[in-house]
């Protein structure tokens, strides 16, 4: 199978190398940047291991090499640092690089879908949720998901894996709505084993609020943290968009919190998502409390007006 990767900054550098060593997945994979230089060194880099992993014909090209792909992922677009989206205090956080990487979406998308009609999409770059909504328009199908608040469940699963003394593949935790400030944590559900882990953080039921509310701060602004120490957060997220991937290219109905287009929010976030070899083929709505439930309500607010946004920036609203 052919995969593509369109945009080879940090990310996407990031999200080729966990592709080429998970390995097995594709047989083709195909780095194309608006800076050719950039995708060809990338590519060669590469390449030069190939001795050491599973054979994949790993080369740079331009949009027309992605024919016959049955998956494309879009990292292309300014990253947080580069688009201004470091700033704690700010509620935007990420969906302030929403116009300038929607008008990015607005020209690589169709090049996409010119090339390569039946791919899946999967959107990565941020705002990762309405850039879904507006690919989804611009491609006029529903094969398009977002990466969405897989990468905050894994860090919610490694800060209370951390607390209570686990490994974190032990940890079922989930965090659903927008991949930022509005996401939802869903402390409710979380467990080790079945044991709630409210109970394993506090065996006398009290305490945990400061708990709480530092760890959904660390997870909220995880990313910053890794941007003021590297520049980029790129290794946690490429390793997801390959996991991703090797989803859809397996078909393993895989449930994982992934976003796609929710006909009744009208607007694409995470839920509990099954992902297969079409995209997003179901997602079902985790259990809840009522205080979760009002917080989700909000995120879907938030990503609504996101949306518009990125429909108007692009000229497609």
């Amino acid at each position: 199978m052919k995969v593509g990767v369109v945009g080879v900054g940090a990310v996407g550098a990031a999200t080729a190398l966990s592709l080429l060593e998970r390995g097995g997945m594709c047989r083709e994979l195909v780095l194309i940047d608006k800076d050719f230089a950039r995708a060809r060194g990338v590519a060669a880099d590469m390449r030069y291991a190939g001795p050491l992993s599973p054979m994949v014909d790993l080369r740079a090209g331009d949009y027309a090499d992605l024919a016959g792909a049955a998956l494309v992922i879009i990292t292309a677009g300014v990253n947080e640092k580069t688009g201004g989206a470091t700033d704690r205090s700010d509620e935007q956080g990420r969906l302030r690089l929403v116009d300038t990487n929607a008008r990015v979406y607005a020209d690589v998308v169709p090049r996409i879908v010119a090339a390569a009609p039946d791919a899946v999409l999967m959107v990565v770059t941020d705002p990762p949720d309405p850039l879904a909504d507006l690919t989804r328009r611009l491609a006029g199908h529903d094969r398009v998901f977002s990466t969405g608040t897989l990468i905050d469940s894994l860090r919610f699963r490694v800060h209370l894996a951390d607390r209570i003394g686990v490994r974190p593949r032990d940890v079922h935790a989930m965090v659903v709505g927008e991949h930022g400030t509005s996401e939802v944590l869903l402390w409710s559900s979380a467990s080790v084993s079945g044991i709630p882990v409210l109970s394993l953080l506090a065996p006398d039921g009290t305490g945990t609020e400061e708990l709480r509310e530092e760890i959904e701060t660390n997870i909220r602004y995880a990313n910053i943290t890794i941007i003021e120490g590297t520049g980029a957060s790129q290794y946690g997220i490429g390793a997801v968009s390959a996991r991703l991937a090797e989803a859809v290219l397996r078909d393993e109905g895989a449930v994982l919190p992934v976003a796609a287009y929710h006909a009744g929010f009208d607007v694409t976030l995470s839920l509990a998502s099954v992902l297969g070899a079409g995209g997003v083929r179901q997602m079902y709505d985790p259990a809840m409390t009522e205080d979760e439930r009002k917080a989700l309500h909000r995120s879907v607010d938030i990503l609504r007006k996101a949306k518009q946004r990125a429909l108007s920036a692009a000229g497609a609203g």
